[in-house]
């Protein structure tokens, strides 16, 4: 793939609008209603698998509370546990690297790479790549990236980013998917069934996995007391690309380590079970040093933990393991497509990280939510998701960053609720311009939320006019 070819492997509505209009981007995605109704579906095809898997184990919440002191522990401590890490690392032969944002993370890349004049590299998926920006940086300086998961190569080769982060292509009909393999890699045209697909997929990369002179990873965990990296996939591509290729690069935010190795069964029995309503994974991988031969790399990167570790309200989100389960539950995010967020990390546990670097460019993703609590409900480490994106919302309210009519609409209604007598008033005014006004016109007036609804029958009074005239003494 040439640098040219990924230039637009970029969020469209990031780039379109500047800040994220993330109402502008579900309009566009809803536009289509069956593929609406069939993401919608399919993610809740997950959520139950999920919600079936988490019922067959019995200590499941213990699992949760665990996994929860566990990373709390570790973040409360997060500078001893890398340096001990580090040196457990260095100790068995791995070189470790650090990053302090996702430039400099790119340039040692890319310095690890030029100095084995390594031109051609597999990559495993990895959403911090995807938040570096990693391949285009080595695009542009004449490195082949292919990444090898299936549904990361299927959005490669369509210059799209994921849409889920563990199902990048899950926006995605077989057959689009079956279109894009005809035009990349030469399938017959109308070919859609998933096994051939898959199969064609297989041929494809095994000549890359045989080509390539580095491989690259992510990390699902980092061991502090071991010094070595758990590789968590399903397809085995990790494990190939890291067995044939003379240089392994593994990347890793600072928030990925836990403490010791009887901690990582806890995590393992949640992962799988969050993410897609498995047992467990196919593969996880344990690596504690380089092949011999071969050159082991890790680098540690920060790109903005250190300073959400230091916010009070959100510190907690770095707790998060990736299952996606947020997601999937995310009755928002199911109904309006990753890309309608902009950002790397779409759904709820986007919606939380995001803003925290640069509040005004993402003051749209903490009102991507209904408040419903399902996020928390399913985190697996319990991250107070609903309640970091309320607060978020102050913040941003705060800090300007949302529309002047809403800021208005909002103070407004404020104080309509803190008064009773005006909120009397308010509901006498509605209940008749209910009953005069023509629907069409009252839904208009309802703004977004009335499109598309029926709006209910005006009742005739109020509640407390029911209570008095129902239940004398109690109003």
């Amino acid at each position: 793939m040439t640098a040219s070819s990924t230039a637009s492997r970029t969020l469209p509505i990031l780039d379109a609008h500047g800040a994220v209009d993330h109402a502008a981007g579900a309009e566009r995605f809803t536009a289509d209603v069956d593929r609406t109704t069939w993401h919608d579906g399919a993610l809740w095809f997950v959520r139950e698998k999920r919600d079936r898997g988490a019922a067959s184990v019995p200590e499941w919440e213990r699992l949760r509370d665990l996994a929860s002191a566990i990373k709390s522990h570790t973040l409360s401590r997060l500078d001893e546990y890398l340096e001990r890490f580090e040196r457990r690392a260095t100790a068995r032969g791995i070189q470790v690297h650090w990053a302090r944002d996702g430039a400099e993370h790119n340039e040692i890349v890319l310095g690890i790479l030029a100095a084995r004049g390594a031109r051609r590299l597999v990559k495993s998926k990895s959403m911090l790549t995807e938040e570096c920006g990693l391949n285009a940086h080595l695009e542009r300086h004449g490195i082949e990236v292919v990444d090898t998961d299936l549904g990361e190569r299927i959005v490669q080769l369509r210059n799209e980013p994921p849409s889920h982060i563990v199902m990048p292509a899950i926006h995605l009909k077989k057959e689009e998917i079956g279109a894009t393999f005809h035009e990349k890699l030469g399938t017959p045209a109308g070919l859609a069934d998933p096994d051939a697909l898959t199969a064609a997929a297989r041929r494809h990369l095994r000549e890359r996995f045989l080509g390539a002179d580095a491989a690259m990873t992510g990390v699902n965990f980092a061991i502090a007391e071991t010094g070595g990296v758990v590789v968590i996939t399903n397809e085995g591509n990790a494990d190939l690309g890291t067995a044939l290729a003379p240089v392994y690069i593994a990347s890793m935010g600072i928030e990925k380590l836990i403490p010791r190795a009887a901690d990582l069964g806890v995590f393992l029995r949640l992962l799988a079970r969050s993410a897609t309503g498995q047992a467990s994974s196919v593969y996880a991988s344990h690596v504690h040093g380089p092949r011999p031969g071969q050159a082991m790399h890790v680098v540690l990167v920060d790109n903005g933990r250190s300073t959400q570790l230091g916010r009070g309200d959100f510190w907690g989100s770095l707790k998060c393991i990736r299952c996606a389960a947020c997601l999937n539950t995310c009755p928002v995010y199911r109904r309006s497509g990753g890309y309608s967020y902009g950002s790397t990390i779409p759904g709820p546990i986007g919606s939380v990280l995001t803003p925290g670097l640069d509040v005004r460019k993402y003051a749209a993703l903490p009102f991507a939510s209904t408040l419903c609590g399902s996020c928390s409900a399913v985190c697996p480490v319990k991250v107070d998701l609903d309640q970091q994106l309320y607060r978020w919302r102050q913040l941003v309210m705060a800090a300007g960053g949302a529309p002047p009519l809403k800021r208005w609409w909002l103070r407004a209604m404020g104080g309509v609720l803190a008064d009773p007598a005006l909120l009397q008033l308010a509901g006498r005014v509605a209940r008749g311009m209910l009953r005069v006004l023509p629907p069409r016109l009252a839904r208009r007036l309802a703004g977004g939320w009335g499109t598309g609804r029926a709006l209910p029958e005006p009742p005739r009074g109020s509640f407390r006019d029911w209570v008095r005239a129902n239940r004398p003494g109690r109003s």
